[in-house]
């Protein structure tokens, strides 16, 4: 149904700028099209999501690689912009499966240094890619990591100096910042109580309605896919065969 693929931003045509941007002011209040270029020019590039059928650009994301210093080594920060898919594709992987291969290539390329997911959320759905897939991330609900917490200090002043609220740990952008539309990625009292990391999010992020931003970072360099990979290996080895599962007390399986 759909396709991912990653493009630099020089080699996006006029139409893909005007689709993307069609995409985006259809979710955000408040954004228009000069914003939208400045922001997309500072980065490296994009994942358009197309429908396959008519190659119409459905979703993207897009994508800044940036090096800083930390501890007196060179770690490699991997920075989601904007990302949007259409309301029919919300639940597909496409983009999902897309950004995790764009991740692992980037960490092979320096496999013995850290790399982290940067990313601002305004609204709990990022927030909820984070909490689920990367075990080391910030913030996180119930341990917050100072050494985490200091790389998102120090990413939020590099790329936007002066809107940290470092005792909130919010970034607010003033008034007139764009921000999610009323309809879009509503919370609801059933929704908190369901999914605690919901809950989490709206705590610190209070005034996500009004375009502030949640700065957050997950460790995702070689270590941590084989972190995640491992154990996923060794439970699909360890499970027994569907003819094991499916045998009838008292028959053995001749596996």
């Amino acid at each position: 149904m759909l396709r991912t693929n990653y493009s630099k931003i020089n080699a996006l045509s006029v139409f893909d700028i005007r689709r993307m941007h069609a995409l985006f002011e259809a979710n955000y209040a408040n954004s228009p099209m000069s914003t939208f270029l400045s922001d997309l020019e500072k980065k490296d590039g994009v994942f358009l999501v197309r429908r396959k059928t008519s190659d119409e650009i459905v979703g993207f994301s897009t994508l800044g690689i940036y090096d800083f210093e930390h501890g007196g080594k060179k770690v490699k920060g991997l920075f989601s912009g904007d990302t949007i898919i259409d309301r029919a594709y919300w639940g597909t992987r496409s983009l999902q499966s897309a950004f995790a291969l764009k991740m692992f290539v980037e960490a092979l390329k320096r496999p013995f240094s850290k790399q982290y997911w940067l990313l601002i959320s305004k609204g709990y759905k990022t927030y909820l890619l984070l909490a689920r897939n990367f075990p080391d991330h910030y913030p996180k609900r119930g341990h917050d990591d100072p050494e985490l917490k200091e790389l998102v200090i120090q990413y939020c002043d590099a790329l936007f100096p002066g809107k940290l609220d470092h005792q909130a740990m919010v970034l607010n952008f003033g008034e007139g910042a764009n921000c999610l539309k009323q309809d879009v990625a509503l919370i609801d009292d059933a929704m908190r109580a369901k999914e605690p990391d919901i809950a989490y999010f709206e705590q610190r992020n209070p005034l996500w309605q009004r375009g502030t931003e949640l700065p957050c970072i997950g460790r995702a360099d070689l270590w941590t896919f084989i972190k995640i990979i491992g154990p996923f290996i060794k439970k699909v080895l360890s499970k027994p065969s569907a003819s094991r599962q499916a045998a009838p007390e008292g028959v053995r399986s001749l596996a």
